[in-house]
């Protein structure tokens, strides 16, 4: 009859307390008096560097500056606050203060000095070829006459407000008597 016991099972309660007991021997018995064999060493990889930090945004330039190669020049060194539309604005508007240098953008001769336009107020117009005028506007005080040569980068006016709200010089460039942004030309992209 020992030899039988499949037939008859122990109950589900003992057959589980039997299992928790060997199982529980097992695992002391493996913690106090077997050793675990020793590992492989972890194979090492190598580490990717960090990209690089992302190269902060240049400062916005607090005012034109003559670009390399351009045939016009800055005609102060404020920033724009208004650009050319083609209607209400046939140049740019540099800000600035009241007396700042305006200079000549291009050599060329004066070709008129006047306060005759209240829109524009007080303005100096240079000749620079067949081709080309420039016209400063907005000016306190003119520094040159007609029929002056002048050179560029020459101071030729100190900024002003005459005609407007605010200090600021009215830049223009006129092509064959048709206005035309100043901005292509003041960074070199046309000439």
């Amino acid at each position: 009859m020992g030899s039988n016991m499949h037939l008859f099972p122990l109950p589900s309660v003992m057959r589980r307390s039997t299992l928790v007991a060997v199982a529980a021997a097992a695992l002391a018995a493996c913690g106090t008096t077997t050793p675990l064999p020793p590992m492989a060493p972890l194979p090492t990889y190598p580490v990717p560097a960090a990209p690089p930090p992302a190269p902060l945004p240049a400062p916005t330039p607090p005012g034109l500056r003559d670009a390399p190669g351009a045939t016009f020049g800055a005609p102060a060194a404020g920033p724009v606050i208004g650009r050319f539309d083609g209607n209400a604005n046939k140049g740019i508007d540099i800000g600035g203060r009241m007396g700042d240098p305006i200079r000549a953008s291009r050599a060329g001769q004066v070709v008129l000095v006047s306060s005759a336009l209240p829109a524009y107020g007080t303005m100096v117009i240079l000749k620079h070829d067949n081709d080309f005028i420039t016209a400063y506007a907005h000016i306190s005080r003119p520094l040159v006459a007609e029929g002056d040569q002048v050179a560029r980068g020459q101071p030729i006016a100190e900024m002003g407000q005459s005609g407007t709200d605010r200090v600021k010089l009215r830049f223009e460039i006129r092509k064959a008597g048709v206005a035309v942004d100043p901005e292509p030309y003041l960074s070199g992209r046309m000439q």
